[in-house]
Order: structure tokens, then C-alpha cells, then sequence
């Protein structure tokens, strides 16, 4: 019904920057967003959130300060800029789509999966 494609990993030296793009299509809406990572050995966790209209947004302490979410619902696309990255930023980042807005942006509950794209920082 909805595709997810992340784009705009890599690798980066420590203390550089990325903008990591989610592209929609199939039965697009406007769905809150949300970006995920899951580094090696890990659990995935909760990265960054931004709602329908993009009014509210939401991240995990970790990053604030150094990541901004947005969004263009013209393009059905979602983009997370990451800056001052660092080697514990390093994991395979996935953006999800929240059909129904009945959790928090940063709950889990999110109805559609991107495939990831990676993000390696090295010191």
C-alpha cells in the first residue's frame, strides 16, 4: 500500500554531516513520521518523529541539538539532517509511517518500513 525508500547513508568521519531522505509513494497520505536505527548487536531505538502537517516533532535525547527532522508533502518525503555525527551514531537507519495518529510520535507503532540505509561514522 505504501513504499518507503531511505536514501543518503554512508560514511563519514566523525564530526560530519549527512541528510538521510525518505521517499513515499504507492497510497501516500500525510502519516507521522518517524526515523529508526539499529546499530550491531543492538535493539532498534527511536531516532526522530514529525507529524502530518510537520507542527510537532520529536527525538530522542541522544540526538537533540544535532539532528533535525523535516519534511516536504508536496514531494512525499521525509529528510533527517544529521550533523556533529559521531561512532555511536553508527547503525542502519529505517523511516516508518504512522497510518493513525493513536500513539506518541515516539512510540513504536508504525504500520509501514522502509529497508534501512546505512550509516557508518568512523573516528
Amino acid at each position: 500500500q505504501v513504499q518507503l525508500v531511505e536514501s543518503g547513508g554512508g560514511l563519514v568521519q566523525a564530526g560530519g554531516s549527512l541528510r538521510l531522505s525518505c521517499a513515499a509513494s504507492g497510497r501516500t497520505r500525510v502519516y507521522d513520521m518517524g526515523w529508526f536505527r539499529q546499530a550491531p548487536g543492538k535493539e532498534r531505538e527511536f531516532v526522530a518523529a514529525i507529524s502530518g502537517s510537520g507542527s510537532r516533532t520529536d527525538y530522542t535525547d541522544s540526538v537533540k541539538g544535532r539532528f533535525a527532522i523535516s519534511r516536504d508533502n508536496a514531494k512525499n518525503t521525509v529528510y533527517l539532517q544529521m550533523n556533529s555525527l559521531q561512532p555511536e551514531d553508527t547503525a542502519v537507519y529505517y523511516c516508518a509511517a504512522k497510518v493513525l495518529s493513536l500513539t506518541a510520535l515516539n512510540f513504536p507503532r508504525y504500520d509501514y518500513w522502509g529497508q534501512g540505509t546505512q550509516v557508518t561514522v568512523s573516528s
